[in-house]
Protein backbone atom coordinates (compact mmCIF):
# COMPACT_ATOMS: atom_id res chain seq x y z
CA UNK A 1 0.00 0.00 0.00
CA UNK A 2 1.24 3.52 -0.71
CA UNK A 3 0.83 6.13 1.27
CA UNK A 4 2.08 9.97 0.81
CA UNK A 5 2.75 12.18 3.58
CA UNK A 6 3.72 16.03 3.45
CA UNK A 7 6.75 17.30 5.15
CA UNK A 8 8.31 20.39 5.88
CA UNK A 9 11.44 20.13 3.14
CA UNK A 10 14.15 20.50 6.32
CA UNK A 11 12.30 17.64 8.22
CA UNK A 12 12.57 15.56 5.03
CA UNK A 13 16.38 16.57 4.54
CA UNK A 14 16.88 14.98 8.11
CA UNK A 15 14.80 11.96 7.46
CA UNK A 16 17.25 11.38 4.43
CA UNK A 17 20.59 12.20 5.91
CA UNK A 18 19.48 9.42 8.76
CA UNK A 19 18.17 6.82 6.69
CA UNK A 20 21.36 7.23 4.71
CA UNK A 21 23.12 6.85 8.03
CA UNK A 22 21.48 3.49 9.03
CA UNK A 23 21.99 2.35 5.54
CA UNK A 24 18.10 1.67 4.73
CA UNK A 25 15.68 3.60 2.42
CA UNK A 26 13.30 6.44 3.37
CA UNK A 27 10.49 4.25 2.91
CA UNK A 28 11.86 1.90 4.93
CA UNK A 29 12.83 4.17 7.85
CA UNK A 30 9.85 5.66 8.03
CA UNK A 31 7.74 1.89 8.32
CA UNK A 32 10.28 1.12 11.09
CA UNK A 33 9.64 4.61 13.02
CA UNK A 34 5.69 3.70 12.77
CA UNK A 35 6.41 0.04 13.81
CA UNK A 36 8.19 1.48 17.05
CA UNK A 37 5.66 4.34 17.61
CA UNK A 38 2.65 1.48 17.45
CA UNK A 39 5.07 -0.87 19.80
CA UNK A 40 5.46 -3.54 16.93
CA UNK A 41 9.05 -3.30 17.49
CA UNK A 42 10.25 -2.70 20.53
CA UNK A 43 14.34 -2.03 20.45
CA UNK A 44 14.67 -3.55 24.02
CA UNK A 45 12.95 -6.48 23.09
CA UNK A 46 14.90 -7.05 20.49
CA UNK A 47 18.14 -6.88 21.89
CA UNK A 48 16.65 -9.28 24.85
CA UNK A 49 16.21 -12.19 22.26
CA UNK A 50 19.32 -11.95 20.21
CA UNK A 51 21.24 -12.19 23.86
CA UNK A 52 18.86 -14.99 24.37
CA UNK A 53 20.06 -16.20 21.12
CA UNK A 54 23.29 -16.31 21.27
CA UNK A 55 24.01 -17.26 25.21
CA UNK A 56 24.44 -20.66 24.13
CA UNK A 57 27.32 -19.17 21.67
CA UNK A 58 30.69 -20.77 22.71
CA UNK A 59 34.43 -19.96 21.96
CA UNK A 60 36.24 -22.23 19.67
CA UNK A 61 38.75 -24.55 21.61
CA UNK A 62 41.94 -23.09 22.27
CA UNK A 63 41.33 -19.59 22.03
CA UNK A 64 41.06 -17.13 24.66
CA UNK A 65 38.00 -15.59 26.16
CA UNK A 66 36.75 -12.06 25.23
CA UNK A 67 39.61 -11.88 22.33
CA UNK A 68 38.02 -13.64 19.12
CA UNK A 69 39.45 -16.91 17.71
CA UNK A 70 43.00 -18.13 18.20
CA UNK A 71 45.14 -19.25 15.39
CA UNK A 72 46.77 -22.80 15.31
CA UNK A 73 49.01 -21.38 17.89
CA UNK A 74 46.65 -20.53 20.26
CA UNK A 75 46.93 -16.57 19.84
CA UNK A 76 44.38 -14.50 19.51
CA UNK A 77 44.09 -11.47 16.80
CA UNK A 78 44.95 -8.69 19.51
CA UNK A 79 48.43 -10.91 20.53
CA UNK A 80 49.32 -11.97 16.93
CA UNK A 81 49.18 -8.19 15.92
CA UNK A 82 51.10 -6.66 19.09
CA UNK A 83 53.52 -9.76 18.33
CA UNK A 84 54.32 -8.03 15.27
CA UNK A 85 54.40 -4.72 16.08
CA UNK A 86 56.65 -5.14 18.81
CA UNK A 87 58.91 -6.94 16.48
CA UNK A 88 58.38 -3.94 13.65
CA UNK A 89 59.00 -1.38 16.28
CA UNK A 90 62.88 -3.64 17.55
CA UNK A 91 64.00 -3.42 14.30
CA UNK A 92 63.46 -0.11 13.54
CA UNK A 93 64.79 0.67 17.13
CA UNK A 94 67.89 -1.61 15.95
CA UNK A 95 68.18 0.08 12.49
CA UNK A 96 67.99 3.47 13.82
CA UNK A 97 71.13 2.69 16.57
CA UNK A 98 72.94 1.37 13.93
CA UNK A 99 72.69 4.37 11.64
CA UNK A 100 73.14 6.76 14.89
CA UNK A 101 76.56 4.43 15.62
CA UNK A 102 77.89 4.76 11.89
CA UNK A 103 76.70 8.98 11.90
CA UNK A 104 79.29 8.82 15.03
CA UNK A 105 82.28 7.22 13.22
CA UNK A 106 81.49 9.27 10.34
CA UNK A 107 80.91 5.86 8.14
CA UNK A 108 77.49 6.75 7.14
CA UNK A 109 76.16 8.98 4.31
CA UNK A 110 74.03 12.30 5.65
CA UNK A 111 70.64 12.93 3.45
CA UNK A 112 70.50 15.20 0.94
CA UNK A 113 67.77 17.50 2.36
CA UNK A 114 68.79 20.14 0.03
CA UNK A 115 67.30 17.68 -3.08
CA UNK A 116 63.59 18.36 -3.96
Amino acid sequence: MTVSVRMNPLLEKELELAAKRQGVTKSQFIVDAVERALGRKDPYQLLQQVREEFAEYRVAAGSKEGTGAGDANGLSTSDRLRSKLKSRHNDDSRDWQLHQEKLQSGQAEKPDITAS
